[in-house]
């Protein structure tokens, strides 16, 4: 990469709206955690923790993510979890940022939803003041547990609906399609909310799976969705709803090496809106914002224009009020202008 392309991308500016909470879990905060918390820990430095993190497939990274998870545990550990997630992207000129939280992870360890998103809530207010990052909350339903105990969470959520934008879908997919899941999206799209899915690239079912979101469950965005170039049924389905896919360049390249040139290009190739986000970043070595974008451009060979629509895609498809998504699109104007 350049010099002159890789400053472009550190001053775009960006939005993200594929990352989660938990996986920006970084290996420093850990050891704080298990010191503070009294947990024991596999490995006693950050670089050994980090040296851990091999996974080949989507259940690999997860037994990964579960464990980390079980660090957590006050409303001061969500609390530092999310401060430290907006602090590092406000860094990277991240504007506006929307986070999946998992809280049924942690209810069903006996954490209270309350201490889940108080924690989150309260650094989301202070990184607003001390960064000038806004930030918004899309609550996912695990989908390897029950219908019944994602019903059972939105019933917990609903005193805090003030403070969740959306609803989503991850977690393990075989087994899981997304109609299993109905009931619940019905009744989170009645209160008001967003509804975004998971479709994590070559999983069982992939592609029953991409139709359901967008036919059956009326899915606003597909996260992840890289299959849906294989059946150009969806990429019409896809195309004709306008539906922005939130890609996420470093599990992709894990899972399938390579697929960033085709997919990358391809997605772009075949009319479909996306954005490039950072997924899990905690476990994908550190690579935020910035470092996806710059994986992304070197990888699908894109240009100042394509970023620049890429990272208009994400602001024009944020849970945002008109008002403010004009401001972002208004210093990504700016910001273009100065290009020229």
């Amino acid at each position: 990469m350049t010099g002159s392309i890789a400053a472009f991308i550190d001053a775009l500016p960006k939005a993200e709206l594929h990352v989660h909470l938990e996986g920006t879990l970084e290996a420093s905060l850990k050891m704080a955690l298990a010191h503070r918390n009294d947990h024991p820990l596999k490995d006693s430095s950050a670089e050994a923790i980090r040296a851990g993190y091999t996974y080949h497939d989507l259940l690999s990274f997860l037994n990964l993510y579960y464990e980390g998870v079980e660090l957590l545990r006050t409303e001061q550990d969500f609390y530092d979890l999310c401060h430290q997630y907006l602090r590092k992207v406000a860094s990277q000129n991240v504007l506006y940022a929307e986070m999946f939280f998992d809280p049924q992870l942690h209810t069903r360890r006996g954490i209270p939803f309350a201490t889940v998103i108080t924690g989150i809530t309260r650094a989301r207010k202070d990184a607003e003041r001390d960064f000038g990052i806004r930030s918004q909350l899309i609550m996912c339903f695990v989908r390897e547990m029950s219908a019944e105990s994602a019903d059972e969470t939105f019933t917990q959520a609903l005193p805090y609906l003030d403070d969740i934008i959306g609803v989503g879908l991850d977690s393990y997919e075989t087994g899981n399609p997304p109609a299993k899941f109905a009931h619940v999206f019905a009744r989170a799209r009645a209160a008001g909310l967003h509804v975004t899915m998971h479709c994590d690239l070559d999983q069982e079912n992939t592609h029953e799976h991409i139709r359901q979101a967008l036919d059956d469950l009326a899915s606003e965005r597909i996260d992840h969705g890289l299959n849906v170039l294989d059946r150009p049924e969806l990429v019409a389905r896809a195309r004709a709803r306008d539906i922005v896919f939130t890609i996420c360049p470093s599990p992709n390249d894990v899972i399938r090496p390579g697929c960033g040139r085709r997919d990358l290009r391809g997605m772009l190739d075949a009319g479909l809106r996306i954005t490039i986000n950072s997924d899990d970043p905690g476990y994908m070595n550190s690579a935020y914002m910035t470092e996806c974008l710059r994986s992304a451009q070197q990888t699908a060979d894109l240009t100042r224009a394509e970023l620049l629509t890429i990272s208009r895609n994400a602001f024009d498809s944020a849970w945002i009020p008109d008002a403010e998504r004009r401001q972002y699109l208004d210093a990504l104007d700016r910001f273009a202008a100065l290009q020229a």
